[in-house]
């Protein structure tokens, strides 16, 4: 066959750039079939949240976690990192707010296991601020530094 008359590759069209849109469809319209990214990290903190906050809910009260996908840095922020997470206090009937930002944790993590470490090394650290112990007491699996 002459190389001039064979059809073209149906994985590409016409202009040669690939596929367009979802590898898989969805079963309902307007829901992705496969989790986002940001679904995934949501699923990764809130099993390591659940099991740390299993373990210290009497010591630590109420506290509210949350993920947000990045920090809103004042415009005289001085330093070159980009905090990972966000601790309030609470007081009163005001929770504790721990909030995790998704975009700078992802960006220092290479793989999923990093991110997995990552994200348990956070929440570990910031719930051992709040009770004031150290991070190798909050979780067995905290390597730090």
């Amino acid at each position: 066959m002459d190389h001039r008359t064979a059809r073209p590759s149906r994985r590409r069209d016409r202009r040669g750039r690939g596929m367009r849109g979802p590898g898989v469809l969805p079963r309902l319209p307007g829901h992705p079939e496969l989790p986002t990214p940001r679904q995934r990290f949501d699923d990764l903190a809130l099993g390591i949240v659940t099991g740390i906050d299993q373990r210290w809910q009497d010591q630590l009260g109420l506290v509210e976690y949350a993920v947000e996908d990045a920090p809103q840095l004042p415009d005289d922020w001085e330093t070159d990192q980009v905090p990972l997470a966000s601790l309030v206090r609470g007081s009163g009937a005001t929770p504790t707010r721990l909030v995790l930002f998704r975009r700078p944790i992802e960006h220092r993590a290479e793989t999923r296991a990093d991110l997995e470490a990552l994200v348990l090394t956070v929440v570990v650290e910031q719930v051992a601020e709040l009770l004031g112990i150290d991070p190798e007491r909050v979780d067995p699996r905290y390597e730090g530094e």
